[in-house]
């Protein structure tokens, strides 16, 4: 069964897409010429605008200051650099005022330095890690125009920005898109080394140099990827000779010149800085068990499958038809090894490690978009030259229709919740600009294409990147409740009297150090901050990381105490003081008045 063309509701929107599509393939059109102020095409610097520029900066820069800072993340790595700045020191990364050692300065220098030229907010917290996110779009655009040509490369450019886990995790303050950033310019300046006939030792230098930025990133990991999957490239590429080549001594220098100033100096302040961030956050980190977060060996295949969407639920339509040695044939043996050996090393190491969490795996979309991006090219040539190939049986459509409904689905879910529920009433005008889009998604490509010859792909990255444009306030909406301290650091600032001391119970929040400017002391959920905390003088550690036992008795003590906790620790605070006032809550978070 065929789809027919008939009347749709999605033919205005198919009206109000097809002068960007006629602007995309008519730049595409060969010997196109300028005639005067009335060219009847666009030179193809505009179409790198479009896709380079203009959409990752309504993506990944627009939307920075729309959402609260996130917990635990996002306080955490926008406290720290706070902190450095207030205290004037770079080297020792410090949270709760103390030590914090978990994790390399790079991205707490570069936020510091964004906090004062444009200040302490959401936007100057996330713009490093928007920038990277933009940095990795880019280098996917030169790396498929290398291997193939720059319309490839502006397809996986494009597949790449709008892939739902780039845009998730090039948003939020966390490391892990630094790190993707570097590692896979670190990759790439090695590959090119090798690439380059005679060789450039420019490209080696680089493969140093971005290494050791990988290193100040996120640590060891910076440096096993690049050099790790260069390694093993070479061998399947029965270039095994060549390995020693990836050894260079001004590579090395340069290497130490970049990351040696500060392990140096932090050693120096801090005596147990080595055994703890070599021995205990690397090694036992991923060797052992002691964060709790072990999952089974398979558990980043759904998180890829999730991650590339909507792209994904389109390849049973680009791929219909291609046996698997056409596919592969689209791809040179030397990109086809890189980009698999790429992916591979990096899915297998942290599937084997025993702390797993979703954002390690952010350095592997690059070279999958690189496939994506080839594919989709081959797809819409193919429907361009043949009438046959766009039509497409909908057996193959199926998987779009049910990406758009799982995504309505996850859009309806919070009206549904036993826990952060919604107001239906309520929730409805956020969510009806993307309900609207996913509804359209399945529909507008394929009759734009059907109306015009042309479009399909264009269609799809446009309606996806509305679609993660205008998910932004509804996500704002539902999750700074439950998960961002600004909501109750607005209450504190409004309600706490003036020179009170607020104790954080049960819980730790490092958004509110950041909002208010305060330093809250916090009582039993230490957490990751017990090695700082034990590094304290014994006086202030006991002024500001309270058991409940201390935290108990200090209330007896005083005339009245101010706190702030979570909704399921009132109970336990009811028993021991059971005259507690309720200042404000939100029923997340409350703040209270003991005594």
């Amino acid at each position: 069964m065929r789809l027919l063309a008939v009347p749709h509701p999605g033919d205005s929107a198919i009206n109000r897409l097809t002068s960007l599509v006629d602007v995309w393939n008519k730049i595409d059109t060969k010997n196109a010429a300028f005639e005067g102020l009335g060219a009847r095409v666009m030179h193809e610097g505009t179409k790198k605008l479009f896709i380079l520029f203009l959409v990752p900066l309504l993506l990944y820069l627009v939307p920075l200051p729309f959402i609260p800072l996130m917990e635990p993340d996002e306080g955490r790595y926008s406290a720290i650099p706070a902190a450095m700045n207030a205290s004037g020191d770079y080297v020792t990364p410090r949270l709760k005022a103390a030590v914090y050692f978990e994790k390399p300065p790079l991205a707490y220098w570069a936020t510091a330095l964004f906090f004062q030229l444009f200040g302490e907010n959401e936007f100057s917290s996330r713009l490093f890690v928007a920038l990277c996110a933009w940095g990795c779009i880019i280098l996917t655009y030169r790396m498929g125009m290398f291997f193939h040509d720059p319309r490839t490369g502006l397809f996986a450019a494009a597949i790449l920005s709008t892939f739902l886990y780039h845009a998730a995790i090039g948003r939020i303050n966390i490391l892990d898109m630094p790190l993707a950033f570097f590692v896979c310019m670190a990759i790439w300046s090695g590959f090119r080394y090798f690439a380059a006939v005679p060789r450039r030792k420019a490209w080696c230098y680089l493969l140093y140099l971005f290494s050791a930025l990988a290193f100040l990133a996120k640590g060891l990991i910076g440096v096993v990827f690049p050099f790790g999957i260069l390694f093993i490239w070479l061998i399947v590429s029965g270039r095994w000779r060549e390995t020693l080549a990836l050894f260079s001594p001004i590579g090395m220098l340069l290497f130490a010149a970049t990351a040696l100033p500060w392990l140096i100096l932090v050693q120096q302040a801090n005596p147990d800085f080595f055994r703890f961030f070599f021995i205990q956050e690397h090694l036992l980190r991923y060797a052992t068990k002691m964060h709790d977060r072990y999952q089974p060996i398979y558990f980043y295949l759904p998180i890829i499958l999730a991650g590339t969407l909507p792209w994904c639920a389109f390849l049973p339509e680009a791929m219909r038809g291609i046996r698997w040695k056409a596919v592969t044939a689209l791809f040179g043996g030397t990109e086809e090894r890189l980009l698999l050996v790429w992916i591979g090393v990096i899915l297998l190491f942290f599937s084997l490690s025993s702390s797993k969490l979703i954002p390690y795996i952010a350095p592997v979309f690059l070279p999958i978009a690189l496939i994506f991006g080839r594919i989709f090219r081959r797809y819409e040539d193919a429907t361009q030259e043949s009438a046959e190939a766009a039509s497409v049986p909908i057996r193959y459509r199926m998987t779009a229709i049910l990406q758009s409904l799982l995504f309505m689905a996850v859009l309806i879910a919070p009206i549904f919740l036993p826990e952060h529920r919604v107001d239906p009433g309520a929730w409805w005008p956020w969510i009806a600009v993307p309900m609207l889009i996913l509804i359209l998604l399945p529909v507008v490509p394929d009759r734009l294409r059907a109306k015009t010859g042309k479009g399909w792909f264009m269609a799809v990255y446009c309606l996806f990147a509305f679609f993660l444009g205008s998910v932004t306030l509804p996500v704002a909406e539902f999750m700074t409740p439950y998960k961002s301290a600004y909501p109750l650091s607005q209450a504190i600032t409004a309600r706490l009297p003036a020179g009170e001391r607020l104790y954080q119970y049960g819980m730790s929040l490092y958004g509110i150090d950041f909002y208010t400017g305060m330093r809250t002391p916090i009582v039993d959920d230490i957490g990751e901050v017990t090695y700082g905390s034990n590094q304290l003088p014994r006086e202030e550690r006991e002024a500001y990381f309270l058991s409940s036992d201390s935290f108990f008795a200090l209330i007896r003590q005083k005339e009245r105490v101010y706190c702030a906790t979570e909704r399921d620790k009132i109970e336990r605070l009811k028993k021991e003081v059971p005259g507690l006032s309720v200042l404000w809550h939100n029923e997340a978070f409350y703040l209270l008045r003991l005594k």
